[in-house]
């Protein structure tokens, strides 16, 4: 039998969405670490017809190779009937309607499997952590799937269960939404804004409603409009003693951006610091929600650099920069951007 734990890796999953079968083959065995000879007893197929799908020259067509393709590496049900992508993927950008119907009957009472949530969330976890590397666009028919699996569940779910399935509906939701806003989709990005928080709100979750109005106060500073973004930024942070101190760091730090981009500087100091030292209360990734695994003491301090580059306090943000740089490994488009960030505010010392 296949190793069905292989499929929370997330090259093998966008791999699939894409129907490349040289690559599923490939990352599927990379995951797993399964030979191709132990690949072929696992569909039926010799391994000399494994190497040939490998190397592309041999192509899966028949509906029985995918059928015993499909079993034998155990492909989980979320993935399975992925619709084909569409010729225009703008029109797939947005949330479906069916979506809100579906969370409308979630307080209906019922029972479960739990470990289908915690399998759910265990694969969001390794799409956030790929995506750097893999890019969201092609593990965005996956995200949608696992969303489509997600709220499936919620009418047979009940209590805290409910609001667990509805917390993840958001954390899915917001994760489209930033992939949708990478692609220039800036009408789509809010809509699954909009879906992510009313979730929230209805399981119950400060911290989800906080981080949400935070990307949404993202959004709009980014689009030229530092006024709006720092009213919503203080929306976020509008949750005295029910946000969690991640949270609480997160929604400071886009309030000192907006505050800067404004011309309030010594705010923006004072809430850049905020920021930092919150940050540094929860360097467990335990003690902070799912979607701030990231929020680490090297993240804290680039935060920080972030901030004091948009209040123009340029030493203190060389000085942050290489500090926070010097920790980072493995997100090559955020060492970019920092790096980037840290020449510039050395060019303006």
């Amino acid at each position: 039998m296949a190793d069905g734990g292989s499929w929370a890796d997330a090259r093998l999953r966008a791999a699939w969405a894409s129907n490349d079968w040289a690559a599923i083959f490939r990352e599927y065995r990379r995951a797993s670490g399964a030979s191709q000879l132990t690949l072929g007893s696992l569909v039926g197929m010799p391994q000399s017809h494994v190497s040939l799908i490998e190397n592309g020259k041999r192509q899966v067509t028949s509906a029985d190779v995918i059928a015993r393709i499909t079993e034998g590496l155990d492909v989980p049900d979320e993935l399975r009937g992925l619709p084909e992508r569409p010729d225009s993927a703008s029109a797939t950008w947005g949330p479906d309607p069916e979506l809100s119907e579906r969370i409308a009957r979630a307080h209906s009472t019922g029972r479960i499997d739990v470990r289908s949530a915690d399998w759910i969330a265990r694969v969001l976890a390794e799409h956030r952590r790929a995506e750097d590397v893999i890019g969201g666009k092609d593990l965005w028919p996956v995200v949608r799937s696992q969303l489509d699996a997600v709220t499936r569940l919620l009418p047979v779910a009940s209590g805290s269960v409910a609001d667990r399935l509805l917390i993840l509906a958001g954390e899915h939701a917001h994760w489209l939404s930033w992939v949708a806003a990478s692609e220039g989709q800036r009408g789509a990005a809010f809509a699954w804004l909009d879906l992510a928080n009313g979730w929230a709100v209805d399981a119950g979750s400060a911290d989800m409603a906080s981080w949400v109005t935070r990307v949404r106060s993202y959004y709009t500073l980014n689009h030229g409009d530092p006024v709006r973004a720092l009213r919503t930024a203080e929306v976020a942070q509008q949750a005295p003693g029910l946000l969690s101190p991640g949270a609480s760091s997160i929604a400071a730090h886009a309030a000192a951006l907006a505050a800067a981009a404004v011309g309030e500087r010594d705010r923006s100091r004072r809430l850049a610091q905020e920021s930092y030292e919150l940050a540094l209360r929860v360097p467990d990734p335990a003690d902070r929600p799912g979607w701030l695994y990231w929020l680490d003491p090297v993240r804290a301090k680039l935060n920080y650099g972030e901030a004091a580059h948009a209040a123009r306090d340029w030493s203190v943000a060389v000085d942050a920069f290489r500090e926070g740089l010097e920790g980072l490994e493995g997100f090559p488009r955020d060492q970019a951007f920092y790096a980037a960030r840290l020449e510039d505010a050395q060019q303006r010392m």
